[in-house]
């Protein structure tokens, strides 16, 4: 899963929302070296993605795109997910999806000192662009994928994944629809499991 879904995932807890957030970055047991609410974020994360990889409804939304993306089809169909949860936003959340991006940007400024350096550089393009937002529209998926492109020097052509998310619109909501109700039980169930660890 992409940003808006690790964040959303995280619940309330600030602390374990940055773990989510920052975990990509985070090696091995490097997470150790963070506040306890922070590691716990980490770990699902972690967990989130190890759900995620093998399940079967995003591998049939990642065969769709495999022939012309490779092995960029999952980062891809992470992008798409975060679209369709941003788009379906009122489904998920009470508070509108501009004021939850906001907060949660306010959330990362106030919690600097413990930012790696990789999301120090990322966050200022985050905040300025509003990317959690941006998700919403077909027009910031394209932006999002452009600049995803750019980072693989136009090697993964992700930039042109705009045409399956055309041509496969419904196809791919309704598998995202179908896998993140499992993914918000998988997640909940396993943030109990953490905490019993951790405490």
């Amino acid at each position: 899963m992409n940003y808006l879904a690790h964040i959303y995932l995280s619940g309330n807890n600030k602390m374990l929302t940055i773990g989510n957030f920052i975990a990509d970055g985070i090696r091995g047991k490097k997470y150790k070296t963070y506040p306890i609410e922070v590691q716990k974020g980490i770990l699902l994360h972690r967990q989130i993605d190890t759900f995620t990889d093998a399940h079967p409804t995003v591998r049939q939304s990642t065969k769709r795109l495999h022939e012309n993306y490779g092995h960029y089809s999952g980062i891809i169909v992470d992008i798409l997910y975060d679209h369709f949860l941003a788009k379906n936003w009122s489904k998920y959340s009470d508070v509108p999806l501009e004021d939850y991006a906001e907060n949660f940007y306010q959330i990362l400024t106030d919690n600097i000192e413990i930012l790696p350096q990789r999301i120090l550089k990322m966050m200022p393009h985050l905040i300025s662009g509003n990317w959690l937002l941006s998700y919403a529209t077909k027009e910031g998926i394209a932006k999002v994928l452009d600049g995803m492109n750019k980072r693989t020097k136009n090697r993964s052509q992700m930039n042109l994944a705009t045409k399956e998310l055309d041509l496969f619109y419904d196809e791919f909501e309704a598998e995202f629809t179908s896998f993140f109700e499992e993914l918000i039980a998988f997640s909940e169930e396993k943030l109990i499991q953490i905490n019993q660890e951790l405490s």
